[in-house]
């Protein structure tokens, strides 16, 4: 997990694939041009060995980003090699961040500014008493810009999104990311929405779902403690 020259050809790769042309999201983009993607390897994305180690460098991720510093991530990047499929993928996901919000919750607070109900239009995950925005990618995604070599969940802190409304620059990021997202992939992807219009739990997979999909997310009670 610590084998720093596998983590950086893994970084290496994860920049390689956001760098990529076809790649939608200019705000993941800007963060790989600037070394702002910090990245962390972990066993399988099914086993739950390295979910203290990981929930302990997202707590300190949180806690140490400035808030106005802006395109600024942090992946895990697993080992497995491959995905059975798009369902295989989301119910491993959200098995890892069940984990980690349990491990959190001793701790931490949920972020104030977002709901902890995943069925709410204002819900982002929250870690270190800071909401993200949890972006997952596999070899099996159906979409090219989810599509990368191994699993991994990178985790955008909510707060940037919140920087580019307060400049007035959001809808033209926005616009500008399904501007290419339709140019690389011949569609925009219809899981996309703007936070506030419905739940972005749905979002975090990348699987296409319908509108009776139920997130299987449950919050916890925070509690004062260490993990």
């Amino acid at each position: 997990m610590f084998d720093d020259g596998k983590s950086i050809s893994q970084k290496a790769a994860l920049h390689a694939f956001v760098l990529d042309s076809a790649f939608p999201c200019v705000g993941a983009r800007s963060a790989a041009a600037k070394d702002q993607i910090e990245v962390m390897e972990a066993g399988s994305i099914a086993c739950p060995r390295h979910d203290k180690a990981i929930v302990q460098a997202l707590q300190r991720f949180a806690a140490q980003t400035p808030r106005d510093k802006m395109f600024v991530s942090f992946a895990i990047i697993f080992d497995d090699l491959s995905t059975p499929d798009e369902v295989w993928f989301e119910e491993k996901l959200w098995q890892r961040l069940q984990a980690f919000h349990d491990l959190d919750a001793v701790e931490h607070d949920w972020d104030s500014s977002v709901s902890s109900d995943p069925e709410d239009a204002a819900f982002s995950l929250s870690l270190g008493g800071k909401a993200f925005y949890v972006v997952g990618l596999h070899p099996a995604a159906s979409r090219p810009g989810r599509r990368f070599s191994r699993p991994a969940l990178v985790f955008n802190l909510h707060n940037q999104f919140e920087n580019l409304r307060a400049s007035g620059t959001y809808e033209k990021f926005r616009q500008t990311i399904l501007a290419r997202d339709l140019r690389s992939n011949g569609s925009v992807n219809p899981m996309l929405t703007q936070h506030g219009e419905s739940s972005e739990a749905i979002q975090y997979s990348g699987r296409q779902v319908s509108g009776e999909w139920k997130c299987p997310f449950h919050t916890q009670h925070a509690s004062k403690g260490s993990i």
